[in-house]
């Protein structure tokens, strides 16, 4: 298992052979063996082979071609809808339509997605997280008919790998790793942990193509901007308001 984590790599082109409901079935056990919130498990995942249901999901992915190719598409919710429902059958008055509940489910979704990407990887398939769940969040919401109290946060494609990309470079351990306490970082410290990124020809081509200074000017003006990211916010925010977990009044 160890090695399988070591040797993770997003995958983004698959061969058209399908994943058994035996292997797939297991991998999703293997997810719901993840910790959850005072073992609650609010959260769902939803399971798409079905080509015209991805094929709607490829548009709200930003026309990734992997959410055709793969066949599987998993898509990882924070969900309080049934929790609540059970709550409300068995005489309990559910208070978890806040901010707060939202951020608990979604912290649940995404330990189950990890696991669930481990467990796939460790069966020699491949996998592939996708951002664009949280940007197209409301549109996600449409096609798969998720109701209220359910927020879609994170999606992975799941099948067998049609590429072997190398590893992708990670910061030092020291970068990530604070001992006792937080250390925060000095001139120095920001040099050590980014230069190696920074002097990789890789690297140094991106920059050069985007007409660029700095890898931090690749990232801050071309991928993940300002407006963007005002703009995409704003929308999660009304997607996790119209969902019902914005009530902060006792």
């Amino acid at each position: 298992m160890l090695s399988t984590l070591l040797n993770h790599r997003s995958i983004r082109r698959y061969k058209s052979i399908p994943v058994s409901t035996s292997d797939l079935n297991e991998i999703l056990e293997a997810g719901t063996r993840a910790s959850t919130t005072g073992n609650m498990q609010v959260y769902s995942i939803v399971v798409t082979t079905d080509p015209d249901i991805k094929e709607q999901l490829w548009e709200c992915h930003f026309k990734q071609d992997m959410v055709r190719q793969a066949p599987v598409v998993l898509t990882f919710c924070a969900d309080f809808n049934r929790f609540n429902k059970w709550c409300r059958q068995r005489q309990a008055d559910p208070g978890y339509d806040n901010f707060l509940s939202f951020f608990t489910a979604a912290i649940d979704a995404l330990l189950v997605a990890q696991n669930v990407a481990i467990a796939a990887e460790d069966k020699g398939l491949g996998i592939c997280y996708l951002g664009t769940t949280t940007y197209m969040a409301h549109k996600i919401i449409e096609v798969l008919k998720l109701p209220k109290g359910v927020v879609p946060v994170t999606t992975l494609v799941i099948g067998y790998p049609d590429e072997m990309p190398g590893l992708t470079d990670r910061l030092p351990l020291q970068a990530v790793v604070h001992q006792q306490i937080y250390n925060d970082y000095t001139p120095e410290a920001i040099d050590a942990a980014y230069q190696p990124k920074e002097n990789m020809p890789f690297y140094q081509e991106i920059v050069q193509k985007n007409g660029k200074k700095t890898l931090a000017q690749v990232f801050t003006d071309i991928r993940y901007t300002r407006n963007d990211n005002v703009r995409f916010s704003r929308e999660f925010l009304e997607v996790i308001r119209q969902q019902g977990f914005m009530n902060h009044e006792l």
